[in-house]
């Protein structure tokens, strides 16, 4: 049984929900500075005020009440790399330059190239300082042209390889260019992988989570953007191999005592510690005076994952979709977005249709900045501000490139168009309307609805020599 999450509301978020050209309190303060939170595997059901019961996330519940919760948001991609491709680019996946997890086989498929411009580009030309803190996985090469230094980005404190980011104790972190040691051992000890050394103290969100803090607190006069990337509740995948428990935390802190699985216990650890970071940089926000001059989002790259032990269904941390993490189902792409700018958003709930690419579009508003040509964006300040119109998007795609490709389109928001694996694999179509679940396929009853997804696939997308579309294996019947 799927569980239909509930919003605690007052009269005044009715009011608003019924009249969405309402005025906000104030508008937009001009160049405000933005931060971003971007979490890891987080899943459209991990969240208190998305419907979560069984993991605590009380500031993130707090920061949906005052601010905007969307509940039909996408990620870029349905994995790591192309996702955050999609939101640094402003570009589907059928334009951006990284579509896929290439890993070490093919590292220019996984690389954002020299002459893009990128989200924080536009912000660094409007006389933003800008900073990533977290994961990167768009370049590796430290002098390579994807390496975020070169995307736009005043300053990098955390990984550049997505893999190297599956350990949260890692032996080292890269400021900038240089190379950072930490004191995390991280040698296996006993026989058949039994365990790790005990020595393991810089657990790397809490680091990132004290440096976004720093950064918050220098040049108040100046605008910034900082993107903070977090790798919770992504698994350790290698300690996972070792030890059958990937969730790696300090501690299980609420959950020590559930009578659950080690990994469910970590996973939930380590949702609630993503909330904890939310709460202090609030309150960073507030105490140097920002609060009221900084729009905050959250969001997730991507639906929940099943690794290192974690049972997304224990949680329903898809929410009432279908599919997690590597599908193109509602439950792979559809994540938690919260904006949140107490004065100016005004508190509610919106069901308008948008994805990672958006956010170009809109920091490039608010910054007084035009928006690089051939950009699949569109801002979210009139929604945002409750002022303007609001644009909507004919369609939306994505593509997949793990046993074939698979692909998915989204038109006027309602009807969904899923192609999986083969070329020559039939559409399947479902209107999220009255079927969220994608339950129903209705493609033998909507032949004109066919017809304009087979015709938007055909121009959605653009050929890249390093993502092919490929056929998978016949699909089992």
């Amino acid at each position: 049984m799927f569980y239909l999450p509930k919003f605690r509301s007052c009269s005044l978020v009715l009011f608003l929900l019924a009249f969405p050209g309402h005025s906000p309190a104030a508008p937009f303060p001009g160049k405000p500075s933005i931060l971003l939170v971007l979490a890891d595997d987080l899943g459209y059901g991990d969240l208190g005020c998305y419907g979560q019961q069984k993991i605590k996330t009380p500031h993130l519940d707090r920061m949906a009440t005052g601010g905007l919760r969307f509940t039909q948001f996408y990620a870029g991609s349905t994995v790591c790399a192309p996702s955050r491709s999609v939101l640094m680019t402003g570009q589907h996946t059928g334009h951006t330059t990284v579509r896929g997890n290439a890993a070490k086989n093919n590292p220019a498929a996984q690389t954002l190239t020299a002459e893009e411009p990128t989200l924080p580009s536009i912000l660094q030309a409007a006389g933003y300082r800008t900073g990533l803190i977290g994961k990167w996985g768009l370049g590796d090469a430290v002098d390579g042209p994807g390496h975020p230094l070169e995307k736009g980005f005043n300053s990098f404190f955390g990984y550049l390889d997505q893999t190297h980011a599956h350990n949260h104790y890692p032996d080292f972190l890269w400021r900038g260019r240089i190379r950072q040691p930490l004191k995390n051992d991280l040698t296996p000890i006993g026989t058949e992988g039994s365990g790790y050394s005990t020595n393991r103290l810089e657990f790397a969100d809490d680091l990132f989570t004290d440096e976004a803090v720093k950064f918050i607190q220098q040049e108040p006069g100046r605008p910034f953007f900082l993107c903070l990337s977090l790798v919770s509740p992504h698994a350790n995948n290698e300690r996972n191999r070792a030890l059958k428990d990937g969730m790696e935390v300090p501690d299980y802190g609420a959950y020590a005592s559930e009578p659950w699985t080690q990994p469910n216990k970590g996973q939930a650890a380590s949702i609630s510690r993503v909330d904890r970071c939310v709460g202090r940089l609030r309150e960073t926000l507030a105490t140097a005076g920002l609060e009221h001059n900084t729009l905050i989002l959250f969001t997730s790259d991507n639906g929940p994952h099943a690794e290192g032990g974690n049972e997304p269904a224990f949680f329903q941390s898809s929410g009432p979709f279908r599919g997690i993490k590597r599908s193109l189902t509602e439950g792979g792409i559809r994540v938690p977005f919260i904006a949140c700018l107490p004065g100016v958003i005004p508190p509610g709930t919106s069901g308008h249709a948008a994805y990672f690419g958006d956010l170009m579009a809109t920091a490039a508003e608010l910054a007084a900045q035009p928006l690089p040509p051939e950009r699949d964006s569109l801002s979210l300040v009139p929604l945002l501000s409750g002022q303007g119109e609001v644009k909507k998007h004919e369609f939306l795609y994505w593509e997949f490139h793990e046993g074939g490709t698979s692909q998915a389109l989204l038109l006027d928001g309602r009807w969904k168009a899923l192609r999986l694996q083969r070329q020559d694999a039939p559409l399947e179509i479902y209107d999220l309307s009255t079927d969220p679940t994608e339950s129903r396929n209705l493609a033998s009853t909507l032949p004109e609805i066919v017809d304009r997804a087979e015709t938007t696939l055909e121009s959605a997308r653009r050929p890249n020599p390093h993502w092919p579309l490929r056929d998978g294996a016949p699909a089992k019947r």
